[in-house]
């Protein structure tokens, strides 16, 4: 079967970052945005990184959305529910400042509209711990229009999180896509290329903001930087 798709990480992909920077950075813009509703930003701080450990091991019962905000409101409390409008104004319209945390790759766009016209199917597969509304802010800030996409997942239409495997089986079912014939694109060894290829897919490590958390020897992977990309592309797309 020809092949049929590529699915792209967004942060330290298509979106030059720090992620450690930018974590920092826009959390710092969260916590200053809760503080008037009495969240000190250090509890708030650890909160968020509990809802995030939260979806990480969601075990595909529920959304990722939901089994984050059950996680705030066990930490804070119900009442604590009450402010979730409070963040999601924030994602909608503060999130834009944290912008100045993460670089720019014209390269990206091209490469998009490079898979499309070579007649991939194209989804952006970023781990989707965000809502949606921030999750377009970072599209855009990428130069990449949502349109280019057939899907972006994000934490309300998503049930699992990279590195699980079932992140991307679920990507696959979603897109009636056999994993054989795709290829994900990503900068982290370990929840890009390796959690991809235990699904079944292809995996090309995009190098300029790689990540390899665990050192893994990565000198027999097809990775390099965007050049490099734009003819494996070209490559996957002609193979028979």
């Amino acid at each position: 079967m020809k092949n049929q798709a590529v699915l792209f990480d967004l942060d330290g992909t298509l979106l030059p970052m720090d992620n450690d920077e930018f974590t920092r950075g826009y959390f710092k813009l969260l916590a200053a945005k809760l503080a008037p509703y009495g969240f000190e930003p250090g509890a708030l701080v650890d909160g968020i990184w509990a809802g995030v450990a939260a979806m990480v091991n969601n075990d595909g019962s529920r959304t990722n959305s939901e089994a984050f905000w059950d996680c705030f409101a066990r930490t804070f409390g119900q009442s604590a529910l009450d402010h979730r409008h409070v963040v999601e104004e924030f994602y909608a319209v503060d999130f834009r400042a944290a912008r100045r945390f993460c670089g720019f790759a014209p390269a990206a766009a091209e490469t998009v509209r490079l898979a499309g016209s070579l007649g991939l199917r194209c989804v952006l597969a970023t781990n989707p711990l965000f809502p949606a509304a921030a999750t377009l802010e970072r599209i855009g800030w990428a130069g990449l229009e949502p349109g280019s996409f057939e899907l972006i997942t994000t934490y309300e239409n998503s049930r699992f999180c990279k590195p699980n495997p079932d992140y991307y089986r679920e990507v696959l079912a979603r897109c009636s896509l056999e994993a054989g014939c795709c290829l994900m694109v990503g900068n982290d060894v370990g929840e890009d290329a390796e959690a991809a290829e235990s699904a079944g897919l292809r995996a090309f490590l995009l190098t300029d903001c790689l990540i390899n958390r665990a050192g893994a020897d990565i000198s027999r992977r097809s990775r390099g930087g965007f050049d490099a990309l734009k003819e494996y592309l070209r490559a996957f797309a002609a193979e028979a």
